[in-house]
């Protein structure tokens, strides 16, 4: 298979719920470079090697402008991954992305992760404490893994946890990119927005101790501050981000470790596995979704391909991760494996900003599940987990759980 000898669709269809494509494999041994077509139907270069997709998440050349008119659209609607036009509110580069990340990201430091673990042991006890008494089979993602990240970034956002469906809601029509129309979308785009206005004027009024408080009261651009709007879209980009990726991430941990029952032993057996545990499934995850898309504004070579200025990338972290160059034994899920530089954060100046709470977050997960429900144990054969369809992160529908 060489670049012009096919073309595939992207997503690349598969239905198993915790398997990689086959085509992931092919694709790095012969055509690392491919051509695409999205569910818009526009064409894109689908990179799927672990140094390719690093070398452009780290390329300043690749950058976040899917607004531009030769950009190719994702969907068919212009929807999904947020709207182009919200996206460039905040800044793609420079300088000013680094003033952005610099205040926005004091408030996901390892340190002040490890002051809100307890909070979020709890949270992760009584989560599991209202499954148990529903009794089994429970579905593990409605009961802990949408749960917990929602009731976590709504109080480090100050948003009244009340409003999780409202805004579970909202983050679903933004990352979808088949499941909607485009009125839908731009409906729930509005509601969200008008939300997150009333929020910030809110905070305005009364500052509390949140990320949004802090960020008004740190005055204005004049004062080395954001301005409303680029408020009020960190609000809307982090209430998303914040909760959707973890919350099917803990899902498809849990039944990947539970799908070899030996995994699970040997976590009850030795619990300080936690920690690369957790990285492990990170890199090992073959249902992370669409991936990031990049837009080039100039012409430079990839892998021994040049692309011409105008070409949407879009980067497979999870088939990179699968990288046998990167990854001695990539195929197979080692719980001890370290160090393990995968890219499910991404790489470079875009790194995701909340991988310290993702990361928690799932550390937590695992540290509270294995005290409570040790005999935890998949409720239906794995064959039978579905995935979402069309959603830009990847998840399951649903993780049949007993114990």
């Amino acid at each position: 298979m060489s670049v012009n000898d096919q073309v595939l669709s992207y997503p690349i269809p598969n239905d198993a719920a915790l398997d990689p494509p086959a085509e992931w494999a092919e694709l790095r041994a012969r055509c690392p470079v491919a051509h695409v077509t999205l569910p818009s139907g526009d064409r894109a270069t689908l990179l799927t090697r672990y140094e390719d997709v690093k070398q452009v998440l780290a390329d300043p050349r690749f950058t976040r402008q899917l607004n531009a008119p030769d950009a190719a659209r994702l969907s068919a609607d212009g929807g999904g991954v947020f709207s182009s036009e919200m996206a460039t509110i905040i800044p793609d580069s420079g300088e000013e992305h680094q003033h952005w990340r610099r205040l926005v990201g004091k408030w996901f430091t390892a340190k002040r992760m490890n002051a809100m673990r307890p909070a979020m042991i709890r949270i992760a006890e009584d989560l599991i404490d209202d499954m148990v008494k529903r009794g089994a089979p429970g579905d593990l993602r409605a009961s802990l893994g949408f749960p917990l990240p929602v009731y976590v970034i709504c109080d480090m956002l100050g948003v009244p946890a009340a409003d999780r469906d409202r805004f579970s809601y909202w983050s679903d029509t933004l990352l979808n990119l088949t499941r909607y129309g485009k009125d839908e979308i731009e409906a729930a785009q509005g509601e969200f927005f008008q939300y997150m206005s009333d929020l910030v004027a809110a905070k305005r009024a009364e500052p509390g101790d949140d990320l949004l408080s802090e960020l008004i009261t740190a005055g204005g651009p004049e004062d080395g501050g954001l301005s409303d709007i680029q408020i009020l879209v960190t609000g809307m980009a982090l209430l998303v981000a914040g909760h959707e990726t973890t919350a099917n991430m803990i899902g498809k941990m849990v039944s990947m470790l539970l799908a070899d029952r030996s995994r699970w032993e040997r976590l009850l057996a030795d619990p300080s596995l936690i920690r690369t545990t957790v990285e492990e499934s990170l890199r090992f995850d073959a249902n992370s979704g669409f991936g990031l898309p990049r837009y080039l504004n100039a012409e430079t070579e990839v892998s021994g391909t040049v692309l011409p200025r105008g070409t949407t990338v879009v980067c497979s972290m999870a088939a990179a991760n699968r990288d046998e160059s990167a990854f001695e034994h990539a195929a197979e899920m080692d719980l001890t494996r370290s160090p393990n530089p995968h890219l499910a954060f991404g790489s470079g100046a875009h790194s995701c900003l909340g991988q310290a709470l993702a990361r928690t977050e799932l550390q937590v997960v695992l540290e509270v599940l294995l005290r409570r429900l040790p005999t935890l144990e998949l409720a239906v054969p794995v064959e039978e987990l579905e995935r979402v369809e069309g959603l830009a992160v990847g998840g399951l529908r649903e993780v049949p759980v007993r114990w």
